[in-house]
């Protein structure tokens, strides 16, 4: 089972969000402040699917220069 790499982080997001929503840390939230938070996890993952998404996008470019 190989999945892509945009599919993992999108269920690291996920799971994330599932955390984020447990009545369980929402209990331990409340007196909960560690250096990095949930928010930072998702923003890490926000900015690794733009640098996936970045190196699978066509430069067209490339491309044109190419066929020349």
């Amino acid at each position: 089972m190989n999945q892509s790499l945009n599919s993992l982080i999108q269920q690291a997001q996920q799971t994330i969000l599932q955390i984020r929503n447990h009545p369980d840390y929402k209990q331990i939230a409340v007196n909960y402040s560690p250096d990095l938070t949930l928010g930072d996890a998702t923003a890490a993952l926000t900015y690794l699917e733009w640098e996936v998404e970045e190196r699978t996008t066509i430069d067209v470019a490339k491309l044109e220069a190419f066929s020349s």
